[in-house]
């Protein structure tokens, strides 16, 4: 009875490298030793933020490996659904997660604060900059974690740079307008309205399209400023005065007389 041996095959070898060309993932280094080890960045891959929930981080597993899944003909990718299950078995244990979150914040480096290419401190213009700065912060946090859309004020007082003694005029402003809203702890949140000023104006003020572009601000030297434009739209016109005309027949500033009256006066004397 002879037996037919099926030559097993070859496995790719995932590595990281591999990983790293595929997926276009951002790493940071981890000294352990003597040794520089990568360590992927599971929430970029998962498009999710640092601070998702649980059920939050199992929706997304669960959608990406039925894409993901090499059975799928259409989009199965044997080497992301590997990175897919790695990511999960880290975020889904709250103490392995707890251990990679510190990992992957050590010595990570700190965005410069948006004071540093933003003038914040003239009258107005800086007064413009910085709602629209504080505009731009809350909106970023909504659309990358709208489940926790808050963003606290010793948050904001570290990106912006810039004391938050200083930010009560702005806060104040942003409030009564509507666009933001701020709880009994601080936290500030991004409205609905608030949304739709930043969507609508964005390609018309160039402060704020390169605060949402960057997400931090601009990493260079900012072009000049052009408030002009964030100073038409943030600040509303004022009032018009609107005089009455005068009645018909009486002369502005007259005592009544119309002018052919003071005509025929003139003409007698």
């Amino acid at each position: 009875m002879s037996v037919n041996f099926r030559t097993a095959e070859a496995k790719p070898a995932f590595t990281f490298e591999k990983l790293r060309v595929i997926l276009n993932l951002s790493t940071k280094k981890q000294r352990l030793g003597e040794t520089d080890m990568d360590v992927v960045d599971y929430y970029e891959f998962l498009q999710i933020s640092p601070t998702a929930e649980p059920d939050t981080i199992r929706r997304v597993y669960r959608f990406l490996a039925g894409r993901l899944h090499p059975d799928n003909p259409e989009t199965g990718d044997a080497v992301k659904f590997h990175m897919l299950k790695q990511a999960y078995d880290v975020l889904s244990d709250p103490d392995k997660r707890a251990e990679y979150d510190a990992t992957l914040k050590k010595d990570a480096p700190q965005p410069p604060p948006l004071s540093s290419t933003i003038d914040f401190m003239g009258s107005l213009d800086g007064e413009l900059n910085r709602r629209l700065a504080l505009l731009a912060l809350l909106y970023i946090q909504r659309r990358t974690d709208p489940y926790s859309p808050e963003v606290s004020l010793n948050e904001v007082e570290k990106r912006m740079g810039f004391p938050r003694d200083y930010l009560q005029f702005t806060t104040w402003y942003l409030r009564n307008k509507g666009y933001i809203t701020q709880a009994d702890n601080s936290d500030f949140t991004l409205t609905a309205l608030g949304v739709d000023f930043v969507e609508e104006n964005n390609a018309n003020i160039p402060v704020l399209n390169r605060l949402l572009t960057t997400g931090t601000g601009p990493a260079v030297a900012p072009a000049p400023p052009e408030p002009e434009e964030a100073r038409k739209i943030l600040t509303p016109p004022p009032t018009p005065i609107i005089v009455p005309p005068s009645p018909a027949g009486v002369a502005p500033g007259g005592n009544g007389a119309s002018d052919g009256s003071a005509a025929n006066k003139d003409e007698k004397v």
